[in-house]
């Protein structure tokens, strides 16, 4: 009799174990948070240097690019620096930016200043009683962060910097702010007598963002109780209340390895993975050819990136599967992400004036491509 009460026991067992392996094997879940946060050019490249190489920067920034991609490479600028960059974006959407340090302390230190602003203006209003706009109303999106980066040097080997962000946002008729930090650090060391660098970065870490603003005033007709007769009444004055966003955290991890370096050139080889808060995480691979014309304090340097994003690609579901969208497509989009760009340079001696010119290309697959254009200026 306990024989096969054991028995039934671990019969039941078995039983319950593979049903449990049965529910875990069908329920599939992404935890991804997709389209949770605001403010998401933060994330944008600022510079035509950064956009061709596919944001995969943070390791070997020591320009005025630091100021987005890592606080901790500003120290390592020679002299003072200004940059200003245009940025023809998705949907006739423009960003501009501009950044402007300083190093002091002997070289070990720097402090930056930067400007970013994204958006457009006096785009039609379109409502279910006006769906053609032919009332004429318009709106207008306005973006807008101001950041001051410190950064230092701690050793010859190791710096870190933190930059401090407000960020303005107004959407239409409606407006928000919120604070956030970058932090950043970079190890440089060499292997093979060849410089190679380490980066570790934050970015964004803040408050939540909300909206307010006279657009959300609205008038309400109070509901009379159930069972009861409605009585004429004034409506009531409201104001709709809206949610608090995260801004875009991304977690960066970058490595750069210059595998050629002579007298006059540099090959640099960079990769970076990146883990943001509302994306699947991404990694990209990127290469610089940096090379003196001769003595005439001239540089020319070409850029090559590709970015692989796996959530920013297009592929149908077939009938077959359990996701299929209930029609057929024959349009299809790999991870997309090419990056290719350039730029010139001249400059006589590493603290004298210097001024350059670069242009990044960044591919959206079926979105379209863009372009980047930054004029720097040294000192």
């Amino acid at each position: 009799m306990r024989n096969r009460s054991v028995i039934i026991t671990c019969g039941l067992l078995v039983a319950i174990s593979g049903v449990g392996r049965a529910q875990v094997r069908q329920i599939t879940t992404n935890n991804t948070a997709y389209g949770t946060t605001a403010a998401e050019f933060l994330l944008l490249a600022p510079t035509a240097r950064g956009a061709a190489l596919g944001n995969s920067f943070a390791a070997l920034t020591t320009d005025i690019s630091s100021l987005h991609y890592n606080p901790a490479g500003l120290s390592q600028m020679a002299s003072p620096e200004m940059t200003a960059s245009q940025t023809s974006y998705l949907a006739d959407t423009k960003y501009s930016w501009l950044g402007l340090g300083f190093p002091f302390g002997g070289g070990a230190r720097a402090f930056g200043i930067a400007i970013g602003s994204f958006g457009f203006s006096n785009q039609p209003v379109y409502t279910v009683e006006d769906p053609t706009g032919s009332a004429g109303e318009v709106y207008s999106v306005s973006e807008t962060y101001i950041g001051a980066t410190y950064s230092q040097q701690f050793s010859d080997r190791f710096a870190a910097g933190f930059t401090g962000k407000f960020i303005s946002d107004k959407l239409g008729g409606v407006s928000g702010s919120a604070f956030a930090i970058d932090f950043g650090t970079s190890f440089h060391a060499n292997i093979g007598g060849r410089p190679v660098r380490a980066a570790f970065t934050v970015q964004n870490l803040g408050t939540s963002l909300k909206h307010n603003g006279n657009t959300l005033n609205s008038l309400v007709s109070r509901t009379p109780p159930e069972g009861q007769q409605g009585v004429p009444q004034e409506p009531a004055a409201a104001s709709l209340r809206t949610k608090e966003w995260q801004l875009p955290i991304q977690f960066r991890v970058a490595l750069a390895y210059d595998l050629l370096t002579t007298a006059s050139s540099r090959f640099s080889l960079m990769g970076e993975f990146t883990q943001p808060n509302n994306n699947e995480p991404n990694f990209s691979f990127a290469g610089e050819y940096n090379v003196n014309l001769g003595t005439s304090g001239f540089s020319l340097a070409p850029r090559l990136s590709y970015t692989y994003q796996p959530a920013n690609s297009l592929d149908p579901a077939g009938p077959t599967s359990a996701t299929y969208a209930g029609f057929d497509s024959s349009v299809k989009s790999g991870a997309f992400g090419l990056g290719v760009g350039g730029g010139i340079r001249y400059r006589k001696t590493p603290r004298g004036f210097g001024f350059g010119a670069d242009y990044g290309y960044r591919s959206f697959g079926l979105l379209g491509g863009v372009n980047t254009i930054s004029i720097s200026l040294g000192w």
